[in-house]
């Protein structure tokens, strides 16, 4: 008897798909699964929502380009490293050895125990026992490793021989004898190596002094001790400097003349580079009515940087340029990225131009490439091309306000029409400046203003950048991609339970897009939860990277999106320019054909300098902030809840956005438990509530420039009240303080 084929194949169930992944190693996704079960129809959709439930539940795990696989088990006792800190200030893991290279390590979460884990940091190494979890594992730590550094930065110290480190993770001194000094003054910053073991009753190391950095108190050591301790190449290697000495200047031959074109660049008024500039023009077609044509032009180093050269090399080795209140560590020698590739005003420079015609409603309807020549009209700030559009040109804005400033606001004014369509995720946060004065000491910490000049120039590279990704896919040439993923599941269901105590709701159950996080932004903007809610916001957005895999741009709401417009300071722009390159057949520096082979490589190393890149600029600033609160030790302040974790709140200053921590200790005698679902410490007794977002008085108990650490403590009736919103009960046993 025939078997009816027209009866449906029974839907798999968790074990059957768990089965066929194990099965069949390799790229298995969803596809593979839905054919190997016969799922068609209505049924695809289930299938989907079932392998995101198995994912969460930690079932399966994502591969290489979205494939599936069974969760590898890590061990029950295992080493793992401190890789930071979640929302809440509780520690983060990963497994030491980690073998599978498509897929991520699994999360960890270090669970608060008998071992201290207050003075654990980001690559601190603990032997630790593994309980699984739905979504990764939860650790108890056993034993803090020794760590394996064997070179530190530290000031020493004369009076008693002693080196004291700069890193505050660091909690011990080392001792130098006198014939291991190198001759260092007192207070001065040193590189040292550490010397064997503990080697005395105090139990600390010793150590020999390998540089010596200058006086502490100078005012270039605060950016330097950021340099050092993350890494980053300061001195350019013989054959690289020589390479820059031999560059030339570009001729004419093989590239289009834009020097009659008054293309302006508009920079901070202290940039050490530039590298765009832009220009306007109503759309002279009469098929476009009110449409503009906008030219957006970047310095070709693609010309001076070829591959595998020397450069070339240090370059990758950079990722990026790095920047600080004081200097700039270049990605390329200073007789390339402030001379010949920098784009200065009254003299011919190589450049890769775009030119972009857009309809009155700023939709782009075409975009053309070109290798050129250009000269910059002029070189202005974002301050004065903003003060001369309202009003008040000086000297060298006035000629340019009616021909160059007025039809780029007009242009950019219709790019935000289709910007205000396309409804990117706006979080316009505050940004500090450290500003100093001529001797290089803390002047000031000043907001950062934002113009209508910001934005304009913003817009115009967002746009040439989308261009750009464009015309590679176009002629199916390798682009490093600028990625920006949604935000994780873990991530949105947390900020979900968040939002519910503000009597807020993000949407379940459908793909979420960047205007519904603004819906909520906006709800929230004219409350006084306006500042928690965007801070919980931002911290629930996945980072972006560097991939050649294209996922989208989540935050810009665009489907495609690649760095073109800052070569100078980005290799991920530079490939980009030699890609243009090779698909528009500008010359032989483009890309080779093998080049695309080794992206995925180059976008984990250009990912990890960037990181690293912003890791030290935030670390040079908390030291400038320390350095500038010193001397107001015992001042109060308001200030602004930062974070919240189980050993107390991180404090933002209003004034100065200087952030440091109030220990649980500095709360007075109540019982503390840790809400994490509402970001909050609840008093047992009282019911005092400290929230993330919620204002606070402080007074500053400590300012440490060596480290860059700041302590404070909270000021407040210790009495009954309750702070506003009303978080939920954690259930979990009240925190006793010390």
């Amino acid at each position: 008897m025939a078997k009816d084929s027209s009866k449906p194949a029974p839907f798999p169930t968790k074990a059957d798909i768990i089965r066929f992944v194990e099965e069949n190693p390799g790229l298995v996704g969803k596809n593979e699964i839905a054919r190997a079960f016969h799922v068609r129809g209505d049924n695809r959709a289930l299938l989907k929502d079932l392998l995101r439930d198995m994912a969460q539940e930690g079932l399966l795990e994502r591969g290489h380009r979205r494939s599936l696989k069974p969760v590898a088990a890590l061990p029950n006792v295992t080493v793992v490293e401190i890789t930071g800190q979640d929302v809440d200030g509780e520690l983060l893991a990963k497994p030491v050895k980690w073998t599978d290279k498509n897929s991520d390590p699994p999360r960890i979460l270090v669970a608060p125990g008998k071992q201290a884990t207050g003075n654990l940091g980001a690559g601190d190494r603990v032997l630790a026992r593994l309980e699984r979890l739905h979504d990764g594992y939860q650790a108890t730590i056993l034993k803090k490793l020794e760590a394996t550094r064997d070179r530190m930065l530290g000031v020493y110290r004369r009076k008693d021989a002693r080196v004291v480190p700069t890193d505050k993770r660091e909690r011990h001194e080392l001792i130098v004898e006198q014939e291991d000094s190198g001759g260092a003054q007192d207070g001065e910053l040193v590189l040292v190596e550490i010397r064997g073991s503990k080697a005395n009753r105090l139990g600390l190391k010793h150590a020999r002094v390998l540089e010596r950095l200058g006086d502490l108190n100078a005012p270039r050591s605060t950016s330097l001790i950021a340099i050092h301790a993350h890494g980053i190449p300061t001195e350019f290697p013989r054959d690289t400097v020589d390479e820059a000495n031999a560059a030339k200047p570009v001729g004419l031959d093989g590239r289009t003349d834009l020097r009659a074109i008054p293309l302006v660049t508009i920079d901070p008024a202290d940039a050490r580079d530039h590298d765009d500039a832009v220009w306007a023009e109503p759309d002279p077609d009469p098929k476009n009515p009110g449409g503009w044509h906008v030219i957006v032009a970047i310095a070709d180093v693609a010309h001076y940087v070829t591959q595998c050269s020397a450069l070339d090399r240090e370059a990758y080795r950079r990722g990026n340029s790095v920047y600080f209140p004081d200097r700039v560590v270049p990605m390329l020698p200073h007789e390339l990225s402030s001379d010949l590739c920098s784009l200065l005003p009254g003299v011919d420079r190589a450049c890769l131009a775009v030119s972009m015609w857009f309809d009155a409603d700023g939709n782009k309807l075409s975009h053309k490439f070109v290798r050129g020549l250009m000269r910059s009209a002029a070189n202005m700030s974002y301050e004065r091309v903003q003060a001369a559009f309202d009003g008040h040109p000086d000297d060298e804005t006035g000629p340019l306000l009616e021909p160059v400033i007025k039809p780029l606001y007009a242009a950019y004014y219709a790019r935000l029409k289709e910007r205000t369509r396309r409804g990117p995720l706006d979080l316009d946060l505050p940004e500090r400046k450290v500003e100093l004065d001529e001797l290089g000491n803390v002047k000031r910490i000043a907001l950062r203003e934002r113009f209508d000049a910001h934005r304009l120039i913003e817009e115009f590279m967002i746009a040439a950048n989308v261009a750009a990704a464009e015309e590679l896919e176009k002629h199916r040439t390798p682009c490093m991609y600028r990625v920006h993923e949604p935000p994780a599941e873990e991530k949105l269901a947390s900020l979900r339970e968040f939002l519910e105590t503000m009597d807020l709701k993000l949407p379940k159950g459908q793909k979420l897009a960047p205007h519904q996080f603004n819906k909520i932004l906006q709800k929230a903007h004219e409350t006084a939860q306006s500042h928690i809610v965007s801070t919980v916001v931002l911290r629930s957005q996945s980072q972006a990277y560097y991939s050649p895999d294209n996922q989208g741009h989540f935050g810009l709401a665009l489907a495609r999106y690649g760095h073109f417009t800052s070569p100078i300071r980005r290799y991920s722009d530079l490939l980009v320019h030699r890609g243009l390159v090779r698909a528009l057949r500008f010359g032989q520096d483009g890309l080779r054909d093998d080049a695309g082979g080794s992206f995925n490589e180059i976008g984990e190393h250009i990912s990890m300098t960037e990181r690293r890149a912003m890791v030290a600029e935030r670390d040079a600033n908390d030291r400038y902030m320390a350095q500038f609160m010193s001397d107001k030790v015992g001042s109060q302040f308001q200030g602004r809840i930062s974070g919240v974790s189980r050993f107390g709140l991180f404090i933002a200053l209003t004034d100065t956005g200087a952030e440091g921590l109030a220990p649980i200790s500095s709360l007075g005698w109540e019982f503390f438990t840790h809400d994490e679902k509402a970001h909050a410490l609840v008093g047992r007794e009282t019911g005092t509530i400290f929230r993330l977002g919620d204002p606070v008085d402080v007074r500053l108990a400590e300012a440490a420039p060596i480290t860059g650490g700041l302590r404070f403590e909270v000021i407040y009736d210790a009495g009954p009240r309750r702070s506003r919103g009303n978080p939920r009960k954690s259930g979990g046993p009240p925190r006793r303080r010390r």
